[in-house]
């Protein structure tokens, strides 16, 4: 991506400085967009750790998606929006084993809408921790989010705060986990990936 918005600034030097010098910007953004910061998880076998940069939208109790394969009870689902701006590296939230993964092409809306949840394009993680409660980990395309990035694959132990995909560009991670998790966040916080702790047990 990046050696491909540099040659178009190139190009478009070609035949304009004004267009040359919109295209540098646009280069150094998507430069600052791929930027992976070094992250050090806090070190607990019963914390939730954030997988993403971004705000926290309303956090809501309700069913997750059938493909998570979890009960049909309520979870907490904590949704973490992502702007062009934020970090858009994702990190694993918890120790434990990938159980289940499921990929479900959709639509593109805004991923702050509740409706992003439903029908956009999205890869669903079920992760069981060693105390063998088991979490989702939603990966969902926004408006302008194109492409999700996954680099698990099912029986992977992970460990808290590794990387393992990227979402291209905006958009949002949902978090579900049972209520013998006590919240740490709150609506409208500011989280980093990988660092914030969301939830403990």
């Amino acid at each position: 991506m990046i050696l491909l918005f540099s040659c178009v600034t190139i190009f478009l030097g070609i035949f304009s400085g004004a267009f040359a010098l919109i295209g540098a910007v646009v280069t150094v953004w998507c430069i600052y967009f791929f930027r992976d910061p070094k992250r050090t998880p806090p070190q607990n076998d019963g914390f939730l750790i954030s997988p993403a940069d971004g705000k926290i939208l309303p956090i809501r109790k309700m069913i997750p998606p059938p493909e998570l394969g979890l009960s049909k009870k309520r979870y907490f689902r904590v949704s973490i929006f992502m702007n062009i701006f934020d970090v858009h590296v994702n990190r694993i939230p918890c120790d434990g084993v990938v159980s289940k993964l499921y990929y479900h092409p959709g639509k593109f809306f805004n991923a702050s809408f509740d409706k992003a949840s439903v029908h956009n394009e999205r890869m669903a993680i079920k992760i069981t921790m060693r105390s063998v409660q088991s979490i989702g980990v939603v990966q969902i395309a926004g408006l302008i989010a194109r492409r999700i990035c996954c680099d698990l694959k099912e029986k992977k132990h992970v460990r808290s705060g590794d990387r393992f995909g990227i979402i291209k560009f905006g958009s949002r991670v949902d978090l579900y986990f049972s209520d013998q998790f006590k919240l740490t966040i709150v609506e409208g916080q500011k989280v980093l990936a990988g660092k914030t702790i969301i939830a403990r047990l």
